[in-house]
C-alpha cells in the first residue's frame, strides 16, 4: 500500500525535460493512447504553454498538467495523476493552480475535453466551476464521445 501523501506536502512547479521519464510513466498508465515524449517536448518549448508537475514530500513526481494560453483563451491539454494517488486531491490542486495562473495571465476562460466515461474528472471540473458546453462525437480512439467543458474566468463569483 502506498504511503499516504498529505496535500500540504505537495509541491507544484514548472515541468522540465528532466521530469519527462516520470511524466511518461504516469501518462502510459493513464491513457490507452498516451502522448509520446515529443508531445511533452513540444509543450516545454512552446511560448504559449506552461506545463506543471506535482511532487510529493519525498520528491516523487505524482502528477502533471499541460495548459496553453493564446490571447485570452486557455486550454488544458493533458492532465494525469499517479494511479495510487487518484481521488486524493492532487488533480484538484493542479487544476486550481492552472486556473490561478490563467487568471494572472488575463485569460477569459479555460477549456478542456474529457471522456464521457470519466465521471470523477467531470465531477472535479464541475466543482471547480467548469460547465459543459458541447460534445465531440466519437472523439476518442475507442469511439467514445468527448465532453467539452469551459470555466469562465472573466466573471465575478465562484468562477
Amino acid at each position: 500500500m502506498p504511503r499516504m501523501t498529505r496535500l500540504g506536502d505537495i509541491t507544484i512547479c514548472p515541468m522540465s525535460e528532466t521530469d519527462l521519464d516520470g511524466v511518461l510513466a504516469i501518462e502510459k498508465g493513464s491513457y490507452p493512447k498516451p502522448w509520446a515524449r515529443e508531445h511533452f517536448l513540444d509543450e516545454l518549448s512552446s511560448p504559449y504553454a506552461f506545463p506543471l508537475v506535482a511532487f510529493d514530500g519525498n520528491g516523487t513526481l505524482i502528477g502533471y498538467i499541460c495548459t496553453a494560453i493564446l490571447f485570452d483563451e486557455a486550454e488544458i491539454r493533458n492532465v494525469a495523476v499517479s494511479y495510487a494517488l487518484r481521488n486524493c486531491g492532487v488533480g484538484r490542486l493542479l487544476v486550481e493552480k492552472v486556473l490561478a495562473e490563467c487568471r494572472n495571465r488575463n485569460a477569459s476562460y479555460v477549456g478542456l475535453e474529457v471522456r464521457v466515461s470519466n465521471l470523477p474528472a467531470r465531477a472535479l471540473y464541475e466543482r471547480l466551476g467548469f460547465k459543459e458546453t458541447g460534445r465531440r462525437p466519437k472523439y476518442y480512439e475507442n469511439g467514445e464521445d468527448a465532453i467539452l467543458m469551459e470555466c469562465r474566468l472573466d466573471q465575478t463569483g465562484d468562477n
